[in-house]
C-alpha cells in the first residue's frame, strides 16, 4: 500500500459564488461545478440523503485542488469560520505568491482581511494569514530572494 497524492482539501461555505470568485482572483482555475445528491453519496459521508453543490478548483501548476461544497441538504450543524488559528481541527490552507503586497491589494476588496501582520522569516519568506470569504483562513507565502 501506497499514497499516490493528496487529492483535494475540502471547505463547507455557505456562499458558493462569492468562494469561488475569491479564489479565481487569487488565481486558482475552476475545474468544475456539479450537484451531488442521493442515497449513494449520503453512505459515504454519513449523512444519509444529501444534496450538496460542488465547485473543483485547482492551482495553476495543476497539482492541489480545493473542493468547496454548500450543503443544501441536510442542514449545516456548526460553525468553525470565527476559530482562532490555535482551534484543534483546520488550521488554514498556504499558497505561494509572487507578490504578496499586489495579492493582498487585489483581495481586498473580495473581502480578504489580514488576520495579524505581514512578517519576514529569516529573509526566506514573507508570509501573512488572511480571512477570505465565509471566514476561511488562508496563508500567503513569498519566496525572498
Amino acid at each position: 500500500m501506497a499514497i499516490k497524492r493528496m487529492d483535494n482539501v475540502g471547505i463547507v461555505v455557505d456562499d458558493l459564488d462569492a468562494t469561488v470568485a475569491f479564489f479565481l482572483t487569487l488565481g486558482l482555475e475552476l475545474e468544475g461545478r456539479a450537484t451531488i445528491e442521493g442515497e449513494w453519496a449520503g453512505r459515504v459521508t454519513g449523512l444519509g440523503d444529501q444534496h450538496v453543490e460542488i465547485a473543483m478548483m485547482r492551482t495553476p501548476d495543476g497539482h492541489s485542488k480545493l473542493e468547496l461544497s454548500r450543503f443544501l441538504h441536510p442542514k449545516i450543524v456548526a460553525d468553525h469560520r470565527t476559530a482562532p488559528v490555535n482551534a484543534l481541527g483546520y488550521l488554514r490552507v498556504m499558497f505561494a505568491v509572487d507578490d504578496l503586497a499586489a495579492t493582498l491589494e487585489t483581495l481586498r476588496p473580495h473581502g480578504a482581511e489580514l488576520v495579524g501582520e505581514v512578517v519576514d522569516y529569516q529573509g526566506v519568506y514573507r508570509l501573512c494569514y488572511i480571512r477570505g470569504p465565509e471566514g476561511i483562513l488562508i496563508g500567503l507565502a513569498q519566496e525572498l530572494g
